[in-house]
């Protein structure tokens, strides 16, 4: 074992304090993220409903201070998750310890750029921690298998958007020529918008082919859409399957925080902590 894997103990305190913030297993921990997760989903509420001009009108002063209380509670948890565990710069550059930056900074943003305040609804990605909490572990392995099967699928998905986009260029392009301005195809980058909404099957009527050649090409697209669809969902699939195999427990590590290791870990799969 090298180095890397020792670090000083929490001192008791410290270590009951990552105990509640950072395990699920325990009575206090399992109401702490019950608690937090109805605190998360309070604020979001509150910040929905001070977008609403009639609402914002009669209760705006009571939701802007109720805006600052959570944003309060959540900065001073977030300080907590700091002090509870051994090597705290590690947990802030992890996953959840960005979210949990992310989710108090926007109210301390607004107090320069008025408006702000309503990027607190990334909020609700903190509530992906119910999966923990409810002990549903099985979806945090399925989550985590659906991760490494995008990432091993990035090159192919790349390769395919590529393609795409060279495709809807093309015909675009083609259609611009075939139909002009005076069927609505003014230029060439909304011609390409058109076969792109054509493409994907969406099909907002906004521009429509009035040629029979037009509408030949249209039919041509919206087949090649179909048969286009299935290309990412199989490169996907084929991922996943190669990725079923890690089994994860809700185990957080004491130095950096970082959860879901294999079932079999005996150290840390980011420090090097042992669990």
């Amino acid at each position: 074992m090298t180095a890397q894997g020792h670090h000083t103990p929490l001192p008791a305190w410290r270590e009951t304090l990552h105990s509640v913030i950072f395990e699920a297993e325990t009575p206090a921990g399992k109401w702490f993220d019950l608690l937090l997760i109805l605190s998360i989903v309070l604020s979001v509420v509150a910040v929905m409903l001070d977008s609403v001009q009639a609402i914002r009108a009669q209760f705006g002063s009571t939701l802007f201070f109720a805006e600052w209380v959570f944003t309060i509670l959540f900065t001073v948890e977030y300080l907590i998750r700091l002090i509870s565990v051994t090597r705290p710069l590690l947990y802030a550059r992890s996953f959840f310890g960005i979210i949990d930056l992310l989710a108090i900074l926007p109210t301390y943003v607004s107090l320069v750029y008025p408006g702000g305040q309503y990027l607190l609804v990334i909020r609700l990605l903190r509530i992906l921690r119910v999966f923990r909490v409810l002990k549903l572990v099985q979806y945090v392995g399925e989550s985590r298998m659906l991760i490494a099967a995008l990432r091993a699928s990035r090159r192919k998905i790349i390769v395919f958007l590529f393609t795409v986009l060279t495709v809807v260029t093309v015909l675009g392009s083609l259609m611009y020529l075939v139909e002009g301005e005076q069927s609505g195809f003014t230029s060439i980058p909304r011609s390409i918008y058109w076969a792109i909404v054509t493409l994907t099957t969406v099909g907002y009527g906004d521009i429509t082919p009035q040629t029979v050649l037009g509408q030949l090409l249209s039919v041509i697209i919206m087949i090649l859409g179909y048969g286009i669809i299935a290309v990412p969902t199989g490169i996907v699939t084929v991922e996943m399957t190669h990725a079923f195999k890690a089994r994860t427990v809700t185990r957080a590590c004491p130095a950096c925080g970082v959860e879901n290791h294999h079932d079999d870990a005996v150290y840390c799969r980011r420090c090097g902590k042992r669990l």
